[in-house]
């Protein structure tokens, strides 16, 4: 299957949807994920819009008991074909009433998997037949018992751990860095425009504003734009790795105070 070619690159919130709708996509609440990931439901919204329009997300399947609906059979077709009409071949095997399913292989015998439902084996071996008769060959196919699933490990937030102090993080040379921060509603700069935070030292002169995400629209900063909860902010920081100066945009913890 041809692929989209995409310079997008995934931060803690991207991870957090695609993990979260891998798990259960029916049952993902766009408020409820964008509370545990510290933005607005309309910033997680217009993230899973990105991600469909980058080919990252490329739908949304339901997993059916195809054995309780009706005593079907679900069988697997181990399928071998030429590399050169691999990709032909799978649209052909897709277009067979029956097949639910084409996976392609890069290389090696068995590149193609065929997934199919039937009433009965007689219907099981009509499309054993018409894969056979567009030029798959069938090197062994067996009845699938049980499909199990479960969401990419690597993309689980890690809630025990302490809250990672920016979405995403990019190490430049000449000590330098390209940070996202989500603003949070008890932060130092919420409510403060870009002029003013400069001004009284909120923000210091190392510090750049990039861009503003607020919920489904990208702002290019100004001097009156006013920092908002839940936007979700790109700095350059020309001091390391930006510490100091993602603290204004976070809480301040109990106690403290920000000079």
């Amino acid at each position: 299957m041809p692929h989209r070619d995409t310079d997008h690159r995934l931060d803690e919130v991207d991870r957090r949807i695609l993990h979260a709708l891998m798990g259960n996509a029916r049952d993902t609440s766009a408020s409820a994920l964008g509370e545990e990931a510290g933005v607005s439901g309309a910033t997680i919204r217009n993230r899973i819009h990105k991600l469909e329009d980058a080919g990252i997300i490329r739908g949304y399947t339901t997993q059916v008991d195809f054995e309780r609906a009706g005593g079907r059979l679900t069988n697997l077709y181990l399928c071998d074909v030429p590399v050169t009409d691999r990709e032909a071949m799978a649209h052909e095997a897709r277009a067979i009433p029956g097949v639910i399913n084409v996976r392609t292989l890069m290389t090696g015998r068995r590149n193609i998997h065929v997934l199919a439902v039937g009433e009965d084996t007689s219907d099981l071996r009509r499309i054993a037949r018409r894969l056979t008769d567009i030029g798959i060959h069938i090197e062994d196919e067996d009845l699938l018992e049980e499909e199990l699933h479960a969401p990419y490990g690597p993309f689980v937030p890690d809630d025990s751990a302490p809250e990672p102090e920016a979405n995403d993080f990019i190490s430049l040379t000449g000590n330098a860095s390209v940070v996202e921060v989500a603003v949070q509603p008890e932060a130092p700069i919420a409510g403060m425009t870009l002029e003013a935070a400069a001004e009284q030292g909120i923000l210091d002169e190392e510090t750049l504003v990039i861009a503003i995400e607020r919920g489904d629209r990208e702002l290019t900063p100004h001097g009156d734009t006013v920092f908002q909860p839940d936007d979700i902010v790109t700095i350059l920081s020309r001091a390391g790795d930006g510490t100091d100066a993602l603290a204004v945009f976070r809480a301040s913890p109990p106690g403290s105070t920000t000079e």
